[in-house]
């Protein structure tokens, strides 16, 4: 059973929002909405633990991909969770959190603040829970673990598009980079 000292850990929600996890979302997958209880029980978890609590919002400007010759995720997913919109809002069944990083890509360490907030709060063990398990949750925490944070991925508190995405985000970050665990096996100290 994974035991976390409350003060040198983050619970790190990835990406519950409207766009992803609510019926009426562009992007909505019936796994994530199923996602949303169960980290909003991790959340409540943590907080009462005394643990820190960083959510992700996938945030797009208008014309974010408009000039790359590469990477484009709205011509992979379609337009989503455009910045401004009710589909990048993180869905209301989320408690506060301590902290919040907006991010353009699947990786919320990528040209955001969330690494330095981590190191400036001592934060040395992260655990993961959110959407979508095999893209913006297995990217954040597979850049988690090359930064040397202890990386958790909670595999019973994911949302995915299809099982096989979710059973191989877990296989991945349990082989490659971390540790996984269900939502009964985290303990905050």
């Amino acid at each position: 059973m994974p035991e976390f000292e409350a003060d040198e850990t983050a619970l790190v929600v990835v990406d519950v929002q409207n766009g992803f996890c609510h019926p009426d979302g562009s992007l909505y997958a019936p796994p994530s909405g199923d996602a949303v209880e169960p980290c909003v029980s991790l959340v409540e978890r943590a907080l009462a633990a005394g643990a820190r609590v960083v959510y992700t919002r996938d945030v797009h400007p208008e014309g974010q991909f408009d000039d790359n010759h590469a990477y484009d995720e709205f011509a992979r997913w379609g337009e989503h969770v455009v910045e401004g919109t009710w589909d990048a809002e993180l869905v209301d069944e989320l408690p506060a959190p301590d902290h919040v990083v907006e991010k353009h890509t699947y990786d919320a360490f990528h040209q955001t603040d969330l690494e330095g907030y981590l190191d400036a709060h001592g934060v040395h063990d992260l655990v993961f829970c959110g959407t979508l398990a095999n893209v913006c949750v297995l990217h954040t925490a597979a850049s988690a673990g090359l930064r040397d944070y202890r990386t958790v991925v909670v595999e019973d508190a994911l949302g995915y598009i299809e099982e096989g995405h979710r059973e191989y985000a877990v296989e991945h970050a349990d082989w490659l980079f971390g540790e996984t665990a269900t939502r009964d096996d985290v303990a905050f100290a």
